[in-house]
Parts: structure tokens; sequence; C-alpha cells
């Protein structure tokens, strides 16, 4: 009877220790699963909303306004770029980048320029041969300025718009226009340049044209509203 006993009981601590050891191990496997998973978590991500709240109808459209990046603003010009294929891609393809950089450098809405390039030039399409002028700068009968890069360009616009433009108070495309094309016929030059900078608000193409407004072009910049002054004749 002892020797039935002990062997018993021998048997019975056996599958109790290696029921412990199994129970312990996937224990171990699943806490380290679990924990790595957390650790993977990005604890960095903001979402971004360059529209604010989302617009009446938007999702209905297959659209958001926000977008988790680094810089929402890249990919919307990058699309924006895109969308309309423009040959500045071919040459500069990072040019996304280089205007965002080139907004924060100078203190200017990163929409404002691919905007006024789309009204200008169809985005660099329509330019005079090797002038790389998509914005229309120095445009006169003697002739059009010219440029080495678009690059080159976009800088000297964005110079000139922060300087001449927005530092004395003309901070809408409608303003603008008042100085930068004053014969455009019923401000079609301002139409065209707010539908544009609300397509890359909204990054749609048909949000744009539908919910576009007279463009702040102080609202994606840290720089301090400036009163506005009349339209200069």
């Amino acid at each position: 009877m002892k020797r039935i006993f002990f062997a018993s009981a021998w048997l019975f601590l056996s599958v109790g220790v290696v029921l412990t050891s199994v129970a312990m191990t996937q224990y171990l496997e699943y806490g380290n699963f679990f924990g790595q998973k957390e650790q993977a978590e990005p604890q960095d991500t903001v979402a971004i909303s360059l529209a604010g709240e989302a617009p009446i109808g938007a999702e209905n459209q297959g659209s958001s306004t926000i977008i988790e990046s680094a810089d929402a603003r890249i990919p919307l010009v990058q699309n924006f770029l895109e969308r309309h294929k423009s040959p500045i891609l071919a040459e500069e393809p990072e040019f996304a980048t280089f205007l965002v950089e080139m907004a924060d450098r100078y203190e200017i809405d990163f929409r404002l320029l691919p905007a006024i390039a789309m009204q200008e030039s169809n985005l660099c399409k329509v330019i005079p041969k090797d002038s790389h002028n998509c914005l229309g700068l120095g445009v006169h009968s003697r002739g059009t300025w010219g440029f080495e890069t678009y690059a080159d360009n976009f800088e000297a616009a964005a110079k000139i718009l922060k300087k001449n433009y927005i530092d004395i108070g003309l901070v809408t495309p409608a303003q603008i226009m008042t100085k930068y094309t004053p014969s455009s016929p019923g401000g079609a030059w301002a139409k065209s340049v707010n539908q544009w900078m609300s397509e890359m608000r909204y990054d749609d193409r048909a949000l744009g044209k539908e919910l576009k407004t007279d463009a702040n072009l102080l609202e994606f910049t840290e720089t301090k509203p400036t009163p506005s002054v009349a339209p200069q004749p």
C-alpha cells in the first residue's frame, strides 16, 4: 500500500510540476508579446488637421482633413503637384519639402506659392522656355525674368510677397491681387488662387472648389495678424 501511495503521489506531483512549467512558459511568452507590442506603439503620433473640423459633407466624399504626419503640409503640397502633373517634380522631386521649409523661413502660407504658380502657369507647364519662371515675375513688354532653377524662382517670389505684400497688410489673395495683377477681370485671379489653396487645405479638388474662401495667409504661420490696408490702385 505504501508503494502504491508513494507511486501515486509521485505521479500527481510530476504532473503538477509539468503543468506549472507549461503555465509559466505561456505566461512569460504572452507577457513578453504584449509588453513588446505596447512598447512598439508610437508615443509621439499627432493627428494634425489643417482644416479644423471636417467640412459638412466631407465624410460622404471620401475625404479626410486629418493627416498623421510629422508635418502634414508636405504631403498636401506633394499631392497637389502630383495631381496636376507639374513638371517641377521631374527636375526637383523633393520640391514639396522645399516649399514648406521656405514657407517657414519667410513666414508665408505654405499653399500660396504653389497656388499662384497653378494660376500663372499651370504649375510651370506654360512658361517662357528655360525661364523657370512659374509665378509671372517680371512680366513686361521687354521680356520676362529668368531663373536658373525652379527653386530660385519660388524663393524670389517668397521674398517679394513677404516684403512687398504681406508685411504691408495684404494678407488675402484678393488683397494681393490689387497689386500683383490689378487688371484681373472680375477678381478671377484671386478666385482661382483661393480655389487652389482650398484644394491643398482639404487635399481634394472637388472640396477645394466647393469650400473656397478668401484665404487668410497668416493662418498657418506664426506671424501675428497684421492690420489690413485699403486696396491699392
